[in-house]
């Protein structure tokens, strides 16, 4: 039987992984045969409970996003940092050696006068944040890969992709725009994007996140390989083509609904995250990016109705 943590349960990807979880109704861990599932558990907004109840795996979430934590560093510090140690600490005291994915970000690339972005990341480039979200799940990751590697649990790291479609209201990720400029004009609302159309981003769509997720959970240690964070695979577009996308989902001027209205800070950060993404070691894992935008507005459509 297989005992599954979600924290940020109550989340956009959160709440979808426990649903993919319920309706397979059996997990295999790190290359194990699959057990039913026993129990699923959402923890969110709230610190992790002393004793995590036998837990078989924690699917850690939770986090603040990225223009939050600019705005707010203590909060930040507070969410990404003091709570993942906090939980790493109680997964240590289980003495179980659970299965731990973390859910890390594309965020922890980034360009400096010293240290330039390479124009395709790929799985041995050097992390270097520009922002305290990219440092805080950069840090995350060396935690895990230090308690995986004293054996206190078994740590997989996933670098997650700009994830859209999103439903529902905005959040205050530096990125969320990339959601609302489809979802809203899609409901026949105006959306505001704060970058220029030929903005490129490195997208992935929700399926293809909780497929990245899955596959940290129920890969054996030696097809996952080591102890480092595995970037995802990433579908890369400008604002342009997505808006094209859009129009072609929807209706010839569908685009008319978006207002352009510059926000430097917002252009910043994103323009310190990496577009291109060469990503090896999850394609041997099987993982693959969407194959285009549209297919990723049809998923949500479909979803929606």
């Amino acid at each position: 039987m297989a005992n599954v943590v979600v924290t940020g349960g109550a989340g956009f990807v959160g709440s979808r992984l426990a649903r993919e979880l319920l309706a397979a109704g059996s997990l295999g861990l790190a290359g194990g045969a699959a057990a039913p599932l026993s129990r699923v558990t959402l923890i969110d907004r709230s610190p992790p409970p002393a004793d995590l109840a036998g837990a078989d795996v924690i699917f850690h979430l939770a986090a603040a996003v990225s223009a939050e934590c600019e705005a707010d560093f203590d909060l930040g510090m507070r969410a990404n940092l003091r709570a993942t140690e906090s939980l790493f600490a109680a997964c240590r005291a289980l003495a179980t050696n659970p299965v731990v994915v973390f859910s890390s970000s594309l965020a922890v690339f980034g360009g400096s006068a010293e240290h330039p972005l390479p124009a395709v990341v790929d799985d041995h480039t050097l992390p270097n944040p520009q922002s305290s979200y990219g440092t805080q799940k950069f840090i995350g990751e060396q935690l895990l890969a230090d308690y995986t590697r004293k054996g206190f649990l078994r740590g997989r790291a996933v670098r997650l992709m700009t994830v859209t479609v999103r439903p529902g209201r905005p959040n205050a990720a530096a990125s969320g725009f990339f959601s609302s400029i489809i979802r809203e004009p899609l409901a026949g609302r105006r959306a505001v994007c704060p970058v220029g159309a030929q903005t490129e981003v490195a997208l992935m769509s929700p399926a293809r996140a909780i497929d990245g997720l899955l596959c940290a959970a129920t890969s054996s240690d030696e097809a996952w390989g080591g102890r480092t964070a595995v970037t995802l695979p990433a579908l890369t577009t400008t604002v342009a083509d997505m808006i094209a996308a859009l129009e072609r989902a929807a209706r010839p001027g569908a685009g008319a609904l978006i207002d352009w209205v510059p926000d430097p800070q917002v252009a910043r950060l994103v323009a310190s995250w990496p577009a291109r993404v060469r990503a090896r070691r999850a394609e041997r894992l099987g993982l693959a990016p969407d194959p285009d935008f549209g297919s990723i507005i049809g998923m949500h459509l479909a979803e929606s109705r």
